[in-house]
């Protein structure tokens, strides 16, 4: 398999995480421009709130990246939404919870936790099963102990399935931003 490894976003998954504990929600959207991808999942461009709720979205090479801030899970739980017309993957980890989404043209092809892709859903769970095992990521839920790192292979799953890369460079690049407050993400 060709594309991104963990290697590829380690870095990212570093500047959200802590000596314990990884708070990450990404969103990679083909062929998306950023204010088109916070229109679909109905943030407004503006800033964050007080709160500091709210999602980033950044110009990536291919589409846009989405970083969300706080404890919402907007980006995750509209994945289905950004993909319309086009794919989109969302990767989502706090202590409590974690999972991987992608989807097609509104439809959801597979979902699945970091710790437990044996219980995988979708249209077609097993749509990305050969780039999952290329990341090393747990197929069975017969590795000892936890994946080395999760959460940096499935960053380098969404770059595969969505073709869209997200650099540091990019990072460091003017981002739109909107709040978060607003919305219902049930």
């Amino acid at each position: 398999m060709d594309g991104a490894t963990a290697a590829t976003y380690e870095w990212l998954r570093g500047e959200f995480s802590d000596a314990e504990e990884t708070w990450l929600c990404a969103g990679f959207v083909r062929d998306l421009s950023p204010r088109e991808a916070l229109r679909r999942i109905h943030v407004t461009p503006g800033s964050l709130s007080e709160s500091g709720q709210g999602v980033a979205a950044y110009a990536a090479d291919g589409g846009t990246v989405l970083i969300e801030y706080g404890w919402a899970r907007t980006v995750y739980d509209k994945a289905r939404l950004l993909s319309v017309g086009t794919v989109a993957a969302s990767v989502y980890v706090n202590i409590k919870n974690d999972g991987f989404t992608y989807c097609v043209d509104g439809r959801q092809i597979t979902t699945f936790s970091l710790y437990a892709y044996s219980l995988r859903e979708g249209a077609d769970p097993d749509r990305l099963q050969s780039d999952v095992e290329d990341l090393g990521m747990d197929i069975d839920g017969n590795q000892l102990g936890f994946p080395d790192d999760p959460v940096s292979s499935a960053l380098a799953l969404a770059e595969r399935a969505t073709g869209v890369h997200l650099s540091s460079a990019h990072l460091a690049s003017p981002a739109l931003i909107g709040s978060t407050d607003h919305l219902d993400t049930a």
